[in-house]
């Protein structure tokens, strides 16, 4: 595969592959939902679907031997890639499927535009529960490979450090020349999930010499998930812009206005943009799953807010039950990360390692008192309009749609929201 004469036109340099994904994210963000975004997710569904099945069938008929021990050294902290402890790191790093911000934000921002009424949204539902097994799927593919592997590919440690930490190298220089690939210190999850359905593929009969291939192809695989976090992400964070900036200036807030669409698409794409370009990235990354998850509590935080001002304070439960279990895991693991940050930073060995971890820990702290100031003045709100009585007042304007599906699913046409007990305007 890497011999072949088209190897060349797909083995592209990293400022070439940032500008195509910065044009990609613009021209999602600014076309309608059914020219590009919504074709695109619709095709792309039958191979992630495919993928996963097929994976889960190599699981079931190869039974491939899990390698990774049930618990490691490593579960109460001081992981190589994972520094804190199981709980409760494990739920601000798996967000498959999981309750998150990013998939809050898509729920509120692009899925409305692909359902006509409250009913569809099993679409929805039914969408979390795959990703929740490609979650199980991924988790299978990383576990099959030996840890010492496995550690060598997420991590830049050499192989005599892992070796001193319990977890020799036995296989990567194999798995680097059936892939075709060098694959160790290649950290992020990508290749090491990859060389793991590989592995499992190329283990179904007939498939014995297509490693190379099956690695390519599971990194197209995951490239659908991460064309489908540009797209969908850049178009909500537009709408996030707009909605702040047209406080400031009343038309930018108009989703038909062209120039506010299009400044705003240009200024998020350009913000990943730069941070991918210039690898600044990795500076902020690290506190990605911590504050993804306290937006997700946010979003259940809003939800309950909806459901007392719609008077269906007896569906409370639904959201108020999992905003309860989030911000308790959440706001302990962003507790614990701001003193792994603070503590990594006071041994650091220069400025320019320490910076980065300083930065995440005030990053870190401001997401989490943010969040608490929220929720804090959320439940005094629900303490009076449900203990108090205090006068529900909607002002929520719904806008209306216009064509986003060629499927059949249009959503409803623009109108008012019935809220029993009140109109919104």
């Amino acid at each position: 595969m890497a011999q072949s004469d088209l190897a060349a036109w797909f083995d592209l340099e990293k400022p070439t592959i940032v500008w195509l994904l910065a044009g990609y994210g613009f021209l999602a963000s600014v076309l309608p939902m059914w020219m590009l975004l919504v074709p695109r997710d619709y095709l792309s569904t039958f191979m992630k679907t495919g993928v996963v099945v097929l994976l889960a069938l190599g699981v079931i008929v190869l039974a491939p031997p899990i390698e990774m021990p049930r618990v490691t050294a490593f579960i109460h902290g001081g992981g190589p890639i994972i520094p804190g402890t199981m709980f409760p790191f494990v739920f601000i790093t798996i967000a498959c499927g999981a309750i998150s911000g990013f998939h809050s934000l898509v729920a509120s921002g692009t899925t409305p535009k692909m359902i006509a009424r409250e009913s569809q949204a099993i679409v929805g539902y039914g969408a979390m529960l795959m990703e929740s097994f490609v979650g199980v799927m991924a988790l299978i593919a990383a576990t099959v490979l030996i840890p010492g592997d496995y550690l060598a590919i997420n991590t830049l440690l050499s192989a005599d450090t892992l070796a001193a930490m319990g977890f020799p190298v036995a296989r990567i220089e194999e798995l680097s020349r059936l892939v075709e690939v060098e694959v160790a210190g290649r950290p992020g999850g990508a290749v090491s999930l990859a060389v793991g359905m590989a592995s499992i593929f190329a283990g179904l009969p007939g498939m014995a010499g297509l490693m190379a291939y099956w690695y390519q192809f599971a990194l197209l695989f995951e490239a659908l998930f991460i064309l489908t976090t540009i797209d969908a992400g850049t178009r909500v964070a537009r709408y996030l812009v707009q909605e702040i900036g047209g406080r400031a200036y009343g038309p930018l807030r108009r989703i038909n206005w062209w120039p506010g669409v299009i400044a705003s698409s240009a200024a998020v794409v350009g913000a990943w943009g730069y941070l991918i370009a210039t690898g600044s990235i990795s500076t902020i990354w690290p506190m990605f799953g911590a504050a993804n998850q306290l937006l997700g509590m946010l979003a259940l935080c809003v939800g309950t807010t909806v459901l007392i001002k719609m008077r269906k304070a007896r569906y409370l439960w639904v959201t108020a039950v999992p905003m309860v279990f989030v911000a308790a895991v959440t706001l302990t693991g962003a507790y614990e990360l701001f003193f792994l940050f603070v503590a990594k930073a006071g041994t650091a060995t220069g400025s320019d390692q320490a910076l980065p971890l300083v930065l995440d820990a005030i990053l870190v702290a401001v997401v989490a008192v943010l969040a608490i100031i929220v929720l804090a003045d959320s439940t005094r709100k629900w303490y009076g309009y449900l203990v108090q009585g205090w006068p529900i007042r909607t002002t929520e304007v719904v806008a209306g749609g216009g064509r986003t599906s060629p499927a059949g699913l249009h959503p409803m046409a623009s109108g008012h929201l019935d809220i029993p007990g009140g109109r919104c305007c």
